[in-house]
């Protein structure tokens, strides 16, 4: 979003399928989804990218104009190729909404596996180090976050329309879901067990199970 969660092997598929096609400004945005990952976007420099990217440092140059201007296009690039891991998931055939939307939970439980680097966000990892010092880096990740948000909204008002849930927001619910993921991504991170993250999303199903069954809130 993450939005967020999208496994090394997943993301390394997708770069080897793209083949060598690639531009060498993609090749410098997939060197920043790992590397920033993985150090962060401080200790990430522009040699590194350069050198994970195999491109020069006149090729950087080319494209983006600072590492702030490489930090901006990166969240949104992680938006673009996270989107159809979730656009193509099984979740999406389910006939009731309240099932589409726990099968969506359950995809981001089985995501949360590796070490943090493979499955944490980008976009959150950015906001999290840079929202005082990058403040444009910042509301590109919020505008990554917020934007796979808005994907599960339709899902969310109709599980709720379907349940008679009428004091509940379908957006603040569904952006509620990135807080719960963005947080227990940072606890992993701490921590260095992935296993608080999985119990936060766990805990979140049984939140939203409840409340769709007319539970006391």
């Amino acid at each position: 979003m993450i939005l967020a969660g999208i496994p090394t092997g997943w993301y390394a598929g997708t770069m080897t399928s793209r083949g060598s096609s690639n531009s060498a400004r993609d090749k410098l945005l997939d060197a920043a989804v790992t590397l920033i990952r993985r150090n962060g976007f401080a200790a990430t420099s522009v040699d590194q990218l350069c050198g994970a990217a195999g491109v020069t440092k006149g090729a950087f140059f080319h494209h983006f104009v600072s590492k702030e201007a490489l930090g901006v296009a990166a969240a949104g690039h992680w938006l673009a190729i996270t989107t159809p891991l979730f656009a193509d998931a099984d979740y999406h055939r389910a006939p009731a909404a309240l099932a589409r939307v726990l099968g969506y939970l359950d995809l981001r439980e089985a995501l949360i596996d590796g070490g943090t680097d493979a499955f944490t966000c980008l976009a959150g990892t950015l906001a999290q180090e840079v929202h005082q010092s990058h403040p444009a880096i910042a509301r590109a990740a919020e505008a990554a976050i917020v934007g796979h948000a808005r994907t599960l909204e339709g899902d969310v008002a109709e599980a709720l329309a379907d349940h008679g849930v009428a004091d509940v927001d379908a957006a603040s619910l569904a952006l509620h879901f990135q807080v719960v993921l963005q947080g227990g991504f940072v606890v992993a991170k701490a921590t260095g067990d992935p296993q608080a993250a999985r119990e936060s999303v766990r805990h979140l199903k049984r939140y939203v199970t409840l409340l769709c069954r007319g539970e006391k809130r």
